[in-house]
């Protein structure tokens, strides 16, 4: 009786990071992340990044890449799915999430669509709200073609990325998972790859080079969002875990989350709720490594310990999500 228990408890190890092997093969386009610890956040990024906290995370799987659009059409003809930026929304749901006082938006902007960036900023803002755009047409006017297959999807919602998951058998990451996904295995370093941004002078991310929103180089030879595998990997094998497209996690957004979070803790799932000092009344979840739109200048969301954040019912063109797979 005592050696039936034995396979068990083997399972148990590893499913509790105490083991370093998978306990099966990887999933179809997914790669093994190894149970370990690390330092998570940053002492040299924005406020929310730190304090530095070791973290403890057990093995799990992890997308290689991005979802991609194929992989998204495939999941929206198999299930019917209508995403968010496809439905058009309410008066009530955009004042539900709007500051006391505001105005009722007018009928022409209750239509379905989502935001795209506007370089003039003829509203004084980045983005700009454009009618028809969704994942099947990105800039709202064009459809995609089988040429943009491998592009990552986007205009996806945290709601419509929890759905793909579901779907698929899958999940979203933690931060603490996707952060330490993202590292690659080391500790400290600024990069996904390394301490310097341009080893050897080579460009390692889909990020915006020059000044932004004046001037793109595009010395990485992508303006917008790029093919996944179109950059290395990191040591773990994963594609885009810097640039592309920011990621959906699963975590709710707290500025404060990491000096709450106990120091060596086990797998954790983020605060219980969201709060965000900038917009109080609209709960928001976290987004992962920065966008083809982030330049030194103006956004660094391309380090692995960066944070950004969005209301779940927000789809954006430079947003997407991989998934995760426990063992």
């Amino acid at each position: 009786m005592g050696v039936s228990r034995l396979p068990a408890l083997a399972l148990f190890l590893a499913a509790c990071g105490d083991a370093a092997a998978p306990v099966r093969e990887p999933p179809a386009g997914m790669v093994w992340i190894p149970p370990g610890e690390f330092d998570m956040g940053s002492s040299d990024g924005l406020p929310d990044e730190g304090p530095i906290h070791r973290v403890r995370v057990s093995g799990f799987f992890l997308d290689a890449t991005e979802v991609t659009n194929a992989q998204f059409r495939a999941f929206v003809e198999a299930t019917g799915h209508v995403t968010t930026a496809e439905r058009a929304p309410t008066a009530e749901e955009i004042l539900a999430q709007a500051p006391p006082g505001t105005s009722a938006p007018p009928p022409e902007m209750l239509v379905a669509g989502a935001l795209v960036l506007d370089v003039t900023m003829k509203s004084g803002w980045w983005w700009a709200w454009q009618p028809g755009a969704c994942w099947r047409k990105p800039d709202g006017v064009h459809a995609l073609g089988p040429e943009q297959d491998e592009l990552p999807v986007v205009h996806v919602s945290w709601d419509d990325a929890l759905a793909y998951a579901k779907w698929a058998g899958k999940r979203l990451p933690t931060e603490a998972e996707w952060e330490r996904a993202a590292r690659g295995g080391t500790d400290g370093q600024r990069y996904v790859w390394g301490a310097r941004k341009n080893p050897d002078g080579r460009e390692l991310a889909n990020i915006w080079q020059g000044r932004f929103p004046e001037r793109n180089t595009l010395a990485d030879g992508f303006e917008g969002a790029a093919p996944v595998k179109s950059f290395p990997p990191n040591a773990y094998g994963l594609y885009d875990m810097s640039g592309n497209v920011w990621e959906w996690v699963s975590d709710w957004y707290r500025p404060d989350t990491y000096s709450k979070t106990p120091a060596g803790a086990l797998d954790p799932q983020g605060p219980d709720s969201s709060y965000d000092p900038a917009e109080p009344t609209a709960p928001k979840r976290v987004t992962r490594g920065g966008s083809f739109l982030c330049s030194d200048n103006y956004c660094i969301g391309y380090r692995p310990s960066a944070r950004m954040k969005s209301t779940p019912d927000t789809g954006l063109f430079h947003t997407g999500f991989r998934c995760a797979q426990s063992p």
